[in-house]
């Protein structure tokens, strides 16, 4: 399996592949784990003690316990230093986005949050290792400390990795996810422009028919087999401080393979919409919506099941691998305004009310339409032709 990701910006792509794993490199790749999480419940404990005691706790001062702790604890070193470093990294930018974010003092439910305790029973494997840490020979991945790796390759890469991150998911599948450059792949000029709204009804409503995303309702068609597995695990659930059954274990895989599967599937129904919406369109006016508020409302289950989030990472990552212009709208009162002739209502419409009606002009349309058309006069892309595209070789307008 291959999914190309676009890392950061347009430059960057990732790109995943299965391994096979024998028993003695998985012996060698979870021993490693254990040194790494070691390390990072380390920084943990001593970054806690710098928050008490007003201390720095920055990369170098913790570069300078992992080489004390290798130099004392043969175990420690034993391991390669590659990976070992690459976690302090990881942790002093979960650490500075924890802080920037209570400094920021930006609402408890927005924060990135602190570092956390990794548990053997919950925290899977996850190591990164940089160009001096692994290298590629016939086909198999050799990983620092001797570690052999063999590579599906569903794929050819398109150029020579600059990092791997080697996980494991929860099914136990080992995965090899590269970091390579990438270049823009740009698609024919259409001189189409769209806006792109999201909601609950409809995942996405654009300002074309027939671009418009339905709700795939993917976790709904899977629920009678989730809770037919929920149900096993609860009737073979072990007492406490006992092992688990084999037929406890194996219902807990079959769920875990669901939920990987339905994943799976928003993930491709994403994907090639918006492959669809980038391959008709010029520029795009996406609204720069955060559906995690969602998880504490009535609709949580349907918003989850929708997938907001993922779709619209899915069309940014699109846009940027081929070059499309995208214009982010801040989705404060998109829902209030008319897109005829920019008034706004004085009260928000409640949810049941899926009609939107300008008490200035009379312009009439379904509420989630003219939000989508809201998006292309907010991000200044409104089109001068009644089907949205504008003229070929005109040039596009700048956003307010």
């Amino acid at each position: 399996m291959t999914t190309p990701r676009v890392v950061g910006s347009a430059g960057h792509a990732r790109y995943t592949y299965r391994l096979r794993v024998s028993s003695t490199a998985h012996s060698a790749l979870l021993a490693e784990w254990d040194r790494c999480r070691w390390i990072w419940n380390e920084c943990v404990a001593r970054s806690k003690r710098a928050h008490r005691s007003g201390e720095k706790c920055g990369p170098a001062r913790l570069d300078k316990m992992l080489t004390e702790a290798r130099a004392v604890a043969p175990w420690l070193a034993e391991g390669s230093s590659v990976p070992q470093q690459q976690l302090i990294r990881d942790f002093g930018k979960s650490r500075a986005k924890a802080l920037k974010d209570i400094k920021d003092r930006l609402p408890q439910r927005q924060r990135a949050g602190l570092p956390k305790h990794k548990k053997k029973r919950e925290a899977g494997p996850s190591l990164n290792y940089t160009r001096r840490g692994f290298r590629l020979n016939d086909g198999r991945l050799h990983l620092a400390g001797g570690i052999v790796l063999t590579v599906v390759w569903s794929r050819d890469l398109p150029a020579d990795p600059s990092s791997v991150r080697v996980y494991r998911d929860g099914l136990g599948h080992w995965y090899a996810s590269f970091v390579v450059s990438a270049e823009v792949q740009p698609l024919p000029v259409t001189g189409a422009v769209i806006g792109v709204d999201w909601g609950v009804h409809e995942t996405a409503t654009t300002t074309s028919d027939a671009h418009d995303l339905p709700h795939a309702e993917h976790g709904r068609n899977a629920k009678a087999k989730l809770t037919r597995y929920d149900r096993m695990m609860a009737r073979r659930k072990p007492a406490k401080g006992q092992s688990a059954s084999k037929g406890y274990r194996e219902a807990k895989k079959l769920r875990a393979k669901t939920y990987q599967k339905i994943a799976r599937q928003r993930q491709d129904t994403a994907r090639k919409w918006a492959k669809r919406i980038v391959t008709d369109h010029d520029a795009l006016a996406v609204e720069n919506f955060r559906p995690k508020f969602l998880a504490k409302t009535t609709m949580a289950r349907k918003a989850a099941d929708a997938a907001i989030g993922a779709t619209k990472q899915a069309l940014l990552e699109m846009g940027r691998k081929h070059g499309r212009d995208i214009r982010l709208v801040h989705p404060a009162h998109t829902t209030m305004d008319c897109a005829s002739c920019g008034a706004r209502t004085k009260h928000a419409l409640p949810l049941s009310e899926r009609t939107y009606t300008c008490i200035t002009c009379g312009a009439v349309s379904p509420r989630d339409k003219n939000s989508a058309r809201v998006m292309l006069v907010r991000a200044g892309l409104n089109p001068t032709g009644a089907e949205g595209v504008r003229p070929l070789g005109a040039p596009l307008q700048e956003a307010a």
